[in-house]
């Protein structure tokens, strides 16, 4: 979970990636990184060990984690200047709302540990719908969700994917600039594209709007954060804490 700051950020902020990562308030964040880069090679070149056969799987209960606060799920769900970006049905009986960053490691631990089995339990299921919104730690975090959100409609949860995948390229690239055109090239941009979309003054002000009023109306501090049925969850969650979660309100 990583702690942030309120401040927001310009567009002459988002279009400086070619100095190194920006840090975020939490100054752990550079150093969280670059150990989940060192974390990976580490693995990738240890030898495999066999597990023993004799080893039995050993479940346990999980309680559901304790909420750091209340909020009033009306007005978080109200419509804001900038479209919600979500996944699943309308009138499923439970909405999560996640606030993150594209520069957290956390909210990529979540995403690639978490989400996949969250959305194949309940979002494809119709039971959950999954409502993902913008809190930027820095320029370089403003910047890769604003190449999201100016790709199509239907192109923005794979784009973030694809995002969260190669975070440890690109949020800690020298030339961050050319590690993001990288990626949006792989989703179409063209060079004018992506400059069109970096120097989009309102979708800048748009994503500053929706960090400003997460801040100061729902209590959010930190990535990645859900509102859940009036409870505000901060911190990254398993499979089995957010089923903790929302089984009961099933």
């Amino acid at each position: 979970m990583i702690q942030l700051s309120r401040r927001t950020f310009s567009v002459s902020a988002a279009l400086m990636l070619t100095s190194g990562l920006v840090a975020c308030s939490d100054s752990s964040e550079k150093t969280d990184a670059a150990a989940e880069a060192t974390k990976e090679t580490a693995a990738a070149d240890a030898p495999a060990t066999e597990a023993s056969s004799t080893a039995a799987p050993v479940t346990a209960a999980v309680d559901a984690p304790e909420p750091s606060g209340t909020v009033d799920m009306a007005k978080v769900l109200e419509a804001g200047t900038l479209e919600d970006r979500a996944l699943g049905e309308t009138d499923a009986p439970v909405t999560i709302v996640e606030y993150m960053s594209m520069t957290c490691p956390h909210c990529r631990e979540f995403h690639e540990n978490t989400f996949p089995a969250l959305k194949e339990k309940y979002v494809d299921t119709g039971k959950v719908r999954f409502v993902m919104r913008e809190f930027p730690f820095d320029p370089r975090a403003a910047a890769a969700i604003m190449l999201a959100r100016c790709a199509p409609e239907n192109q923005f949860f794979p784009m973030v994917d694809v995002l969260f995948k190669q975070q440890t390229i690109w949020a800690t690239a020298e030339d961050g600039r050319a590690a993001l055109l990288d990626i949006a090239r792989l989703a179409g941009f063209t060079q004018e594209a992506f400059e069109a979309c970096l120097t989009n003054q309102q979708l800048l002000d748009d994503v500053n709007n929706v960090r400003k009023k997460a801040t100061e109306v729902f209590g959010v501090d930190a990535t990645p954060t859900f509102l859940i049925d009036g409870k505000r969850y901060s911190g990254g969650m398993s499979i089995e804490q957010m089923s903790a979660i929302i089984d009961p309100l099933l």
